[in-house]
């Protein structure tokens, strides 16, 4: 392989490498060759990135070498990496986003629990992105991660505080569910008579207000009723001999 050659192929290596980089020795592994070549076509090719004004360039970071960008071009990059409308957000991100915002700090088991899919993607997404970050840890197994918004967010969607978002919207499907739970609710606790605490403990836990092992209240009520009635139909007894006055 001549001189040209390795330092192309060494090019498209150190591209394909990304930002892991990659070692002289991997590289001399790689094209079979002494490792101070290597130095020398790295060199070699550093100063032709510079000469022709090349936006790349080939740094060696903790004894690796990677492509990176010319520093003088900072300032450019950095628009691209605040710009909102370079690539819009897709619509996981955005559930994931509006999830993040309303239940914050909220993990990503958590996440996927109310999405019903992975959240590994967005979540990384919306990091990089800016727009979500780690805010601590939950105690829990494992110490899972809890993620919240961050100050990017609110640029992006021009708000001043978490207090400005807007009320989440109930959909169709969720005033259906609530209807019918409401439903069921009324059906439940219907003809008994309940305290206060009974009815504030079937609204809050959706449990029957008395003692499933006993008999609903109002079934009491109705055999009280019905002894009443009963006692009220049957004739006096006539008095007995003993009891007349002449």
């Amino acid at each position: 392989m001549d001189y040209s050659t390795l330092k192309s192929v060494l090019e498209g290596l150190l591209f394909v490498a990304g930002e892991d980089g990659l070692t002289k020795k991997t590289i001399a592994e790689i094209v079979e060759v002494d490792g101070d070549v290597v130095t020398d076509i790295v060199k070699d090719l550093q100063k032709d990135l510079v000469r022709r004004k090349r936006g790349i360039r080939i740094a060696e970071i903790a004894g690796t070498y990677r492509l990176t960008t010319a520093p003088e071009h900072a300032a450019y990059f950095e628009k691209l990496a605040y710009s909102p409308a370079r690539t819009p957000l897709s619509q996981a991100a955005l559930e994931t986003l509006s999830i993040v915002a309303y239940r914050q700090p909220i993990t990503r088991v958590e996440i996927e629990e109310i999405r019903g899919v992975k959240a590994e993607r967005p979540l990384q997404t919306l990091v990089a992105k800016d727009l979500i970050e780690e805010v601590g840890r939950a105690e829990q197994i494992g110490r899972p991660i809890l993620y919240g918004t961050t100050k990017a967010f609110l640029d992006y969607f021009g708000l001043s505080g978490i207090e400005e978002l807007p009320d989440p919207v109930v959909t169709a499907d969720a005033d259906e569910d609530m209807e019918e739970r409401t439903r069921m609710l009324f059906e439940r606790i219907e003809g008994r008579q309940l305290s206060l605490d009974d009815l504030d403990r079937a609204l809050l836990e959706g449990l029957p207000a008395y003692d499933e092992d006993e008999a609903p209240p109002s079934d009491r009520i109705r055999e009280d009723e019905d002894e009443d009635d009963d006692h009220a139909r049957s004739p006096a007894p006539a008095p007995k001999s003993d009891d007349w006055e002449f």
